[in-house]
């Protein structure tokens, strides 16, 4: 597969290259919870977490997913009059149901016009056989990608940012979803407490083994109304938070030791101002911190899967 004249496998390149158009994810509330939420496994739900950091205005759980889509498609098209959408079921974990309810959700989602396929965010340890059976038979017709919260190789900092989850749990997982026809996804939290710089180069070995298409990155972020945020106030010298130089730099070294033929969906995603508390990057945006790493990439002449040992 040929993609930009980028040093790495670009998502903008991927979904260009496999649907021919432009394609928008629109994001869904639907009020799920979590089993580290509702005492199922924990309560409290991950130390770092607050959904609001990342869900847009028109998602309350309240509206539907027909409501959510049509208000999220009309927002794109007043740009962008000719494209498709991919519903992205994305706050909270989003396979935490029993199999009707979702079947009925995911089906309400696909009806609607122009949403070719689905998006869905969920744990290692929410998935069940019949919901990837049914997912399965969807990607005969539709797009479907199903993306697991990995957030770190590392048990013991699993443990201690309250997941609830093992890794070994998340190597299961994936290994049960593979050649099912649908594309999987793992997102990492880069930055964790207690985690070296060795801790976090070696999640990028890690992941290379799992049978995953896509991968999606982002720094720590110290966030309002999460767990976190009372732990870093009281113990800041336990947070050790990159700054915008240091977070380049390190994602260059990241990805040389990545699997080559994997696409990189994100570097990075930062919280909305009002919530952030820490670090603060004076405003860079998204796009700015990407193109610092693709000029840096260029500077040190490296590139996706340099430093790559197959496994």
């Amino acid at each position: 597969m040929k993609f930009s004249g980028k040093r790495y496998l670009d998502y903008a390149s991927f979904i260009k290259l496999t649907f021919g158009e432009r394609v928008q994810k629109i994001s869904l509330d639907i009020g799920f919870s979590c089993p580290n939420r509702d005492g199922s496994k924990g309560f409290g739900g991950c130390t770092y977490c607050n959904n609001n950091t990342f869900n847009p205005d028109y998602c309350e759980p309240q509206k539907g997913i027909k409501q959510q889509l049509e208000e999220g498609i009309s927002r794109f098209s007043a740009k962008y009059k000719s494209q498709k959408y991919l519903a992205y079921f994305q706050a909270y974990t989003n396979t935490y149901s029993d199999f009707e309810s979702l079947k009925r959700m995911y089906d309400e989602a696909l009806s609607v016009p122009n949403v070719i396929g689905l998006v869905i965010g969920t744990r290692p340890d929410c998935i069940e056989d019949e919901i990837i059976d049914y997912l399965s038979l969807l990607s005969k017709k539709h797009f479907i990608s199903l993306e697991f919260g990995v957030e770190s190789t590392l048990n013991r900092t699993l443990k201690k940012v309250n997941r609830c989850h093992s890794y070994d749990d998340t190597i299961a997982a994936f290994e049960k979803c593979k050649n099912r026809g649908f594309h999987l996804g793992a997102h990492l939290i880069i930055g964790l407490p207690g985690e070296t710089k060795e801790d976090l180069l070696n999640h990028a070995i890690e992941v290379s083994k799992l049978p995953i298409d896509t991968l999606k990155l982002h720094h720590l972020q110290i966030v309002k109304q999460s767990i976190m945020a009372s732990q870093y106030k009281r113990n800041p010298e336990n947070f050790d938070l990159f700054t915008s130089e240091s977070y380049i730099n390190f994602i260059i070294e990241f990805v040389a030791l990545l699997r080559p033929d994997l696409v990189i969906e994100r570097f990075i995603s930062q919280a909305p101002f009002d919530l952030l508390i820490a670090p603060n990057w004076n405003g860079l945006k998204n796009f700015e911190i990407v193109s610092k790493i693709d000029k840096q990439m260029e500077l040190e002449n490296t590139w996706q899967g340099k430093n790559h040992q197959p496994s």
